[in-house]
């Protein structure tokens, strides 16, 4: 095996561009980078060309980095590996819908502030792109609203999540002239969970497509603006209403049948879950079931 120093003082020569910059950089002197180099081209050959003011790298010096960067990689899946008991440091990566993800960042910077060893990585993203992200081992952690059926994941239920017409504080919201008379403002899954709600809430009514659309965004945060602005009513789940900053300015219309969806937690079954994953996910999950209307 080749001494370590020397090869992290190729790497930094080829990063700093210079044996000067390097020996800088690394605190040695120019000779002890030369003598470093020297020592793995004994081994390797040519590494470098030496042109002035300018390194470039031979086929076995790009060898040579390559090598080194698979090095560092293996050294970074090391550390993570023996990280995996310990609670208090490491990354807790979740990826999940983001209308549970809204209320559920907010408390995870509260377990990061309360555990300042721990690196909150949160995407939000659609059932297909969770599962492949978990799959793929990119993120330990994620949430679907689709029961997975792939022996590659171990699946279990986090918590419920009811959709809501969601309307104007201001408007009064008796019946179907009222909703075609307000407007709806749409999202990306607005038309389907729409019609999923509204069928039951109004079963003779024509359907959601009868009504006029007011609106249109994509972003999940910003879907009420609008409706406690007055400009339409939308359906949209439960957790995305809670996490709204400004709920005097909008209201639930109930209706006569709950419609709601299941979301499921997910990690890749081959392996356990870290001591860190574990412990956030009970939390999580304690913190949503407590959480009110």
């Amino acid at each position: 095996m080749m001494n370590p120093q020397w090869l992290r003082t190729f790497v930094a020569l080829i990063e700093q561009g210079s044996f000067t910059r390097c020996a800088e950089h690394l605190d040695l002197t120019q000779a002890a980078v030369s003598q470093h180099v020297q020592k793995l081209e004994e081994r390797l050959g040519p590494l470098l060309i030496r042109r002035p003011r300018q390194l470039e790298l031979t086929p076995a010096g790009r060898a040579l980095l390559s090598y080194c960067e698979e090095v560092s990689a293996a050294d970074q899946r090391l550390h993570k590996r023996l990280s995996e008991h310990d609670e208090e440091h490491g990354e807790i990566a979740l990826i999940c819908p983001g209308s549970i993800g809204l209320v559920l960042y907010p408390m995870l910077l509260e377990v990061q502030r309360a555990t300042p060893g721990l690196s909150i990585r949160q995407r939000f993203a659609p059932d297909r792109e969770v599962l492949e992200a978990v799959l793929e081992n990119r993120f330990e952690l994620g949430l679907t609203t689709l029961k997975p059926d792939d022996p590659r994941l171990c699946v279990s239920r986090f918590t419920e999540e009811p959709l809501e017409l969601i309307a104007p504080a201001s408007e009064r919201v008796e019946g179907w002239d009222d909703l075609k008379r307000i407007g709806f403002i749409d999202h990306p899954d607005g038309r389907a969970m729409g019609s999923r709600l509204l069928s039951r809430y109004y079963p003779e009514a024509p359907g959601i497509g009868s009504l006029p659309c007011r609106g249109f965004t994509n972003q999940i945060g910003l879907i009420l603006e609008p409706v406690a602005r007055g400009l339409g009513f939308t359906v949209l789940p439960r957790y995305a209403r809670l996490a709204f900053q400004r709920p005097a300015s909008i209201q639930v219309i109930q209706g006569p049948r709950l419609v709601e969806d299941t979301l499921w937690l997910i990690h890749r079954a081959e392996w356990p879950l870290s001591a860190r994953a574990q412990l956030v996910a009970q939390k999580l999950k304690t913190q949503i079931e407590g959480l009110g209307e």
